[in-house]
């Protein structure tokens, strides 16, 4: 695991498009808002069923599909229950940074042998649906409530810290830069295969800890295995 990192890059101030807009899409749509971005918000339901989000959301959200999302977002969130990741599209996300908050749940996404017997991770299956995607773990060990509370300036003593795992250095900058934005730091598990690190039952997940006990945390995960 590196050391936490710095802000040396940041997602453009553009447009984020959001694939799911559920308790954690729907929180970090109003942070990004908050912080000057348009966003574009879908789900599995119709754009018609997002109409009070983006009211609330204001001047700076429409609701679309996920294939508007996916198209018109610089950068795109995809943010929906595992079982439903085949169901992203694919080609108007090759060459984009996407962000994956997904997590592993048995009872409502079936299961799933490759997590099961942890030959490849959450964020792996995203990847591999997106070959063509800079895909960046990150979001995914937080409880929704917290994205709005939580946030701190930089330079707070204490400040929550989030992990990232990603493949793409430049898109892990990015997040990093995105992160502070939102008011967290960012601890770089790694490769986007580290990503079990913080996943569901793992000490990273769910904790409030700043980037030193993040690290901590990290270091002491294991794999359901070993348990």
């Amino acid at each position: 695991m590196s050391e936490n990192t710095t802000n040396q890059a940041v997602v453009p101030r553009s447009t984020i498009g959001f694939i799911g807009s559920g308790h954690i899409g729907s929180q970090l749509a109003r942070l990004a808002v908050a912080n000057g971005y348009r966003v574009i918000m879908s789900n599995s339901r119709g754009p018609e069923t997002l109409q009070d989000l983006v009211a609330e959301l204001g001047d700076a959200a429409r609701a679309g599909t996920a294939e508007d999302a996916a198209k018109d977002g610089d950068v795109v969130v995809v943010t929906v229950p595992l079982k439903s990741v085949d169901a992203v599209p694919v080609e108007p996300l090759a060459g984009k940074l996407v962000i994956d908050t997904c997590n592993y749940y048995p009872e409502r996404d079936g299961r799933i042998e490759e997590l099961e017997d942890e030959t490849t991770t959450t964020s792996g299956l995203v990847q591999r649906h997106l070959p063509g995607s800079s895909v960046v773990k990150v979001f995914n060990n937080i409880h929704f409530a917290q994205l709005t509370t939580d946030g701190t300036p930089a330079g707070t003593p204490g400040r929550r810290a989030l992990p990232i795992a990603g493949d793409d250095s430049d898109a892990k900058q990015a997040v990093v830069g995105l992160l502070d934005e939102f008011g967290f730091d960012a601890v770089d598990a790694g490769a986007l295969a580290e990503g079990w690190r913080f996943q569901r039952d793992t000490p990273a997940y769910g904790a409030v800890l700043d980037a030193d006990g993040l690290r901590e945390a990290l270091g002491r995960a294991r794999r359901y295995a070993d348990m």
